[in-house]
């Protein structure tokens, strides 16, 4: 998403909350069901860590797994809209990855397990990779993205490709969260016409449903923070370089990062661990300080946030935007409590001087519209296979006006007539100097400035609040879910008009952010959060599917006997 769309498209992230977030967990789902009295995990629960328990114990298969989250994803899809493309070789990759269990070769703690990953993260195989335009429909890359090879050589099955706000959300003003061309609008699961936020919205609705262990977003400025607070989830938004933009369809190299969107903080970082590190076709990875990638899924230590310095930037949680907001204050102030309770040490008022003026200027948008106009040609030259000859911004403008299933002009071009207007790219001094700005309000007089000025380890605000400052530094932020919108909420609709914004039970979350390269202690402090309040499997979405891996066993064993 990008700068200043956080806060500028309509109806994105308009949250209360429940103030009741110490509450004890109850099931998502009915855990009743089991085989000749050994229980199956729901999936909407299900962790890492159940379901590689279940495969080395032969309980169930890989095959059995992707059979069962397919049926899943059928019987929500076409209400949801959610995914956009399922993997038609996900059946073959998982029966091959069981052969490889079988004979001892496991690749991994991923290994067989489905995952799904954002229609802008390029496969080379049967599935298209669009941003959501008809523009790239049928489109061919001459090899995975690295984030895709990762994923394979962890034993990860790339299930299939989830929808988004077209071109994550740096297309249009008028808009709505979740659209685009080719998969239709996606609506969240815990409202009828909610809002799911954007852009990585049928990763953040397929993720929060189980209808596979975990999905990848992208963002460029809220894109996995955003989603993943109004879908319930856990969301990592890596340091900019810490994992690899290859063949990820583009806003902005300064900017632009993928992160995993997974139900729990450990699933989180199991899907990390598998997706961070170096790539020769990303120089932004050479930055990566250390050779042997941190053990992310270690650091979810229970007792993280004794001794930590925590502050809290007040000023960033700003209810002269949204008014809706209010109910956060209280909560948040609770959510301190329990950090508190935990042995971290709450430094209050740890304000960010640079607000007022970054909030004044235009310096992310120029720096998003140059990047743009610079990043999305080099993407397009790598195309082996360009069937609608688009190669630059201009020619993508040009189609989505002549094609009108892009639904032009109700859905404007605006975002791209400005970065055309724009008259120059990013290796310009007006650039630069639009950069430097960024980059001084949001570092030395944002994050980092208030981490090194009252000798913090992190910083904590609402989600709704964290994404912006982080994003134009390219520094990490991991949210975990905090509560949900009390029974008592006014439904309002979102700026498009065709979804609603606010009503009650859609979730929110609270965001941790730190130094670049620091998602290991965030993790940490984010787990420990996670353990003492479990709020997750208290929020029920109003619509899940019903197959669960039980029945899909069950079909097996029949099959087998008849």
């Amino acid at each position: 998403m990008a700068p200043g769309l956080f806060r500028r498209m309509q109806g994105l992230l308009l949250v209360s909350l429940s103030l009741n977030i110490l509450v004890a967990a109850r099931p998502c789902y009915n855990q009743s069901t089991a085989i000749n009295g050994t229980a199956f995990p729901p999936l909407i629960e299900a962790t890492t860590e159940d379901l590689v328990r279940g495969l080395e114990s032969g309980l169930f298969t890989s095959v059995d797994l992707v059979e069962a989250y397919i049926s899943r994803i059928m019987e929500v899809n076409s209400t949801l809209h959610m995914v956009t493309q399922l993997n038609p070789d996900a059946l073959s990759i998982a029966a091959q990855l069981d052969s490889q269990r079988a004979r001892g070769n496991v690749l991994g703690p991923l290994h067989g397990i489905p995952i799904l990953i954002k229609n802008n993260i390029a496969t080379a195989d049967a599935m298209d990779n669009t941003a959501g335009s008809y523009a790239l429909a049928g489109a061919k890359v001459p090899r995975d993205s690295t984030i895709a090879a990762k994923l394979r050589k962890a034993g990860a099955v790339i299930l299939g490709k989830t929808n988004l706000s077209q071109w994550a959300n740096y297309r249009s003003y008028n808009t709505s969260n979740g659209w685009s061309a080719i998969a239709g609008q996606t609506v969240g699961a815990y409202f009828p016409g909610q809002d799911p936020s954007g852009s990585s919205s049928g990763s953040g609705v397929s993720s929060s449903l189980g209808l596979a262990l975990a999905a990848l977003g992208t963002e460029t400025d809220g894109s996995i923070l955003s989603p993943s607070d109004v879908n319930n989830l856990v969301g990592i938004k890596p340091t900019v370089g810490l994992t690899s933009r290859d063949l990820v369809i583009p806003i902005s190299e300064h900017q632009d990062t993928i992160g995993p969107m997974a139900r729990t903080v450990k699933d989180a970082a199991y899907v990390l661990a598998a997706i961070a590190g170096k790539s020769p076709y990303d120089n932004y990875t050479d930055a990566i300080p250390f050779d042997t990638i941190p053990d992310y899924v270690a650091a979810c230590n229970f007792s993280a946030l004794s001794g930590k310095r925590i502050g809290v930037p007040r000023n960033l949680i700003d209810l002269s935007y949204d008014s809706s907001a209010a109910p956060i204050v209280p909560a948040f102030n609770a959510a301190l409590d329990v950090l508190r309770a935990a042995g971290a040490i709450i430094v209050d008022n740890t304000n960010f001087t640079g607000y007022d003026a970054l909030n004044e200027g235009d310096y992310s948008s120029i720096v998003l519209e140059a990047d743009f106009v610079t990043d999305l040609p080099k993407y397009l030259s790598q195309l082996s296979y360009n069937p609608n000859k688009v190669y630059d911004l201009e020619d993508v403008r040009n189609f989505t006006h002549m094609f009108p299933l892009e639904d032009w002009p109700e859905r404007d071009t605006l975002i791209w007539d400005s970065a055309l207007e724009l008259g120059y790219d990013n290796t310009s001094p007006e650039f630069w100097s639009n950069y430097t700005m960024n980059r001084y309000l949001a570092g030395p007089l944002g994050v980092t400035g208030a981490l090194a000025n009252y000798s913090l380890d992190a910083l904590v605000v609402p989600t709704e609040f964290s994404p912006n400052f982080p994003a134009l530094i390219g520094s990490p932020v991991i949210t975990v879910p905090l509560g949900a919108f009390p029974a008592d909420t006014e439904i309002t609709p979102n700026g498009f008009g065709n979804l609603n914004a606010t009503a009650p039970n859609l979730p929110f979350g609270i965001s941790f952010m730190g130094p670049h390269f620091s998602e290991e202690l965030l993790v940490g402090l984010a787990y420990a959060f996670e353990q003492r309040t479990l709020v997750r499997n208290t929020i029920t979405p109003y619509v899940q599917p019903t197959v669960e891996l039980v029945d899909v066993v069950t079909a097996r064993l029949k099959r087998a006997k008849a």
